[in-house]
């Protein structure tokens, strides 16, 4: 079975960035071939679930996962993390292999 788990810091952005955006069903999450190690992740708020997807739902948001993508996100945490005065999501991918060293791109 494959799966994304939500941190409870990840879920409660997401639960703002909805509330605030004033519409969405949850948070779409995509890799794309990008940068110096291969892919990296492309985040958007979803407004409807499309036909390709597959919908996660835990502490009450949804997270919506292209299925050519699940192969590669398979098992990762969606987090919110702060770091000095940078807050973003971080993907706790156990399929990555090697990323670059400005922590943009990603392989597996």
């Amino acid at each position: 079975m494959q799966n994304i788990t939500i941190s409870e810091s990840a879920a409660n952005q997401i639960r703002n960035v909805l509330a605030e955006r004033g519409s969405g069903v949850g948070l779409r999450v995509a890799v794309k071939p990008s940068g110096c190690s291969g892919y990296s992740y492309v985040l958007d708020i979803a407004d409807e679930p499309r036909a390709d997807e597959i919908t996660f739902e835990e502490r009450g948001v949804k997270v919506l996962v292209d299925k050519e993508a699940l192969q590669i996100l398979d098992g990762t945490e969606v987090d919110y993390v702060s770091e000095g005065l940078n807050r973003f999501f971080r993907f706790n991918n156990p399929n990555v292999t090697d990323e670059c060293g400005c922590g943009e791109s990603f392989n597996v």
